[in-house]
């Protein structure tokens, strides 16, 4: 591996904003301080005016592979991470075939080896019937166990009572939560047909996959939690009323944590009018008092983390009506970006930004020597540059569906450089001509 030293950075990390340089050498950082002119480097970058933060590792993204590789694989979507400023990613099971058993999930880390262009790591998803392959998890080989506590694909919806408990009970690690209702969720798409038949409209998304949907998932979720002890992520969370289930905090002092992502804290019902179907999700992107009650769990530390949620269709699915348009929208190119139009306006800091990106992550999910600038560890790193704003053209979109909800739109941030295990992976707009970098995350659970 070769060496790299960045100089002339504002460093923001563990709630400090401060110059210095950093040395990296074999993947790692070794050396940070001020003015390292002593260290020989084979890559020097000079950050003068830019702002370096650890990578974002993204705890929930949906890249296709296997089975769907259509819409996505591991090699473009983490290449369209990359240049993001997303450096770790972990992986959703609901593919084709579903990783629901230990030799689906060994399959994955084989697949993103030398392909993937950031480090991975994967889920093991639940069914009513793999209760065996989840007891016997090795505790290092998944990032957690993931339950869909509402609608998914092919078999994976959880909703057997006792199945339910006895993961809760049972679980040797994580396990990460997607709520809704599915009961909820059908009644509401009965009512929502016999009104308008075959043309529903988009709007009628956050009405049909409600708040009570939501609520009544997520409360049975955090309930089985304290019942039986088990250490709970709930994902994507989108509605005021299913915050009062979650308390503020250090995250380190938490035995339930919360997600918000991205999209749900930057849109609303009120954007279905201009970009349709195109953001079409579950759960659903809601009301703009959700949004708003979002952003201030994120600022009062009730919400832990931000991800992406990244779940790419093809551009003629997304066109159908209503009813037969997939949900998912592709996200890890601009979710930093997103964010820094936040701090850009004044309602999220830096600090906080790096927290619920990297730090938080690394420290719930227990992310080995990853998502701090620190001495020793494992050199991912991203620069921002607050100065350079970039507008989204389909041109410019990475994605392997070739398209983005934002295009036409401007952000005031953009990514610079993106160093992966200690060496520059994308700068000014461009890959860098190496190998893939990423590697298999490790964890101390």
């Amino acid at each position: 591996m070769s060496s790299l030293l960045i100089v002339n950075a504002t460093l923001v990390n563990e709630g400090k904003k401060y110059p210095a340089d950093v040395y990296c050498k074999n993947g790692r950082i070794e050396e940070i301080g001020a003015a390292l002119t002593h260290c020989e480097a084979d890559v020097v970058v000079d950050a003068k005016g830019k702002l370096l933060i650890p990578g974002m590792i993204d705890d929930q993204v949906h890249f296709r592979e296997p089975g769907l590789t259509q819409k996505g694989d591991m090699a473009t979507e983490s290449r369209a991470a990359v240049a993001g400023g997303i450096t770790s990613f972990m992986e959703m099971p609901n593919v084709n075939p579903a990783t629901t058993n230990l030799p689906a999930l060994e399959d994955k880390y084989t697949r993103a080896s030398g392909r993937a262009a950031a480090n991975y790591a994967f889920y093991l998803g639940a069914t009513n019937d793999n209760l065996n392959e989840i007891q016997r998890l090795p505790k290092n080989t998944a990032c957690g166990i993931k339950i869909f506590m509402g609608a998914s694909t092919g078999n994976m919806l959880v909703d057997n009572e006792k199945t339910l408990e006895a993961i809760f009970a049972d679980a040797p690690i994580l396990v990460a939560t997607h709520c809704e209702d599915t009961p909820t969720i059908k009644r509401n798409e009965e009512l929502a047909y016999q009104q308008y038949g075959d043309d529903v409209p988009i709007a009628m998304h956050p009405k049909i996959r409600s708040e009570e949907a939501c609520y009544l998932s997520s409360s049975l979720a955090v309930s089985l939690a304290k019942r039986f002890g088990t250490k709970l992520h709930v994902l994507h969370l989108t509605t005021a009323k299913e915050l009062e289930l979650f308390v503020p905090g250090d995250v380190r002092d938490k035995q339930i944590s919360l997600e918000a992502c991205v999209h749900h804290l930057f849109l609303s019902e009120e954007d279905y009018a201009s970009k349709g179907s195109l953001i079409k999700c579950n759960p659903a992107i809601k009301r703009a008092e959700d949004r708003a009650a979002l952003l201030a769990a994120v600022n009062s530390n009730i919400v832990d983390i931000i991800a992406t949620d990244h779940a790419p269709h093809l551009a003629e699915e997304k066109s159908l009506p209503y009813a037969q348009s997939p949900a998912g929208l592709p996200l890890v190119q601009h979710a930093l970006p997103i964010l820094f139009e936040f701090y850009c306006d004044g309602l999220m800091s830096i600090e906080t930004i790096v927290e619920k990106t990297s730090h938080n992550v690394a420290r719930r999910f227990q992310v080995r020597d990853r998502g701090f600038i620190r001495e020793g560890y494992w050199a991912d790193l991203v620069l921002i540059d607050t100065d350079r704003a970039q507008l989204v053209e389909a041109s410019n979109v990475l994605y392997k569906c070739g398209w983005s909800p934002f295009e036409g739109d401007t952000f005031r941030t953009s990514v610079d450089a993106t160093i992966i295990n200690g060496q520059l992976a994308y700068q000014y707009g461009r890959f860098v001509p190496i190998p893939a970098l990423g590697q298999r995350l490790e964890f101390s659970h």
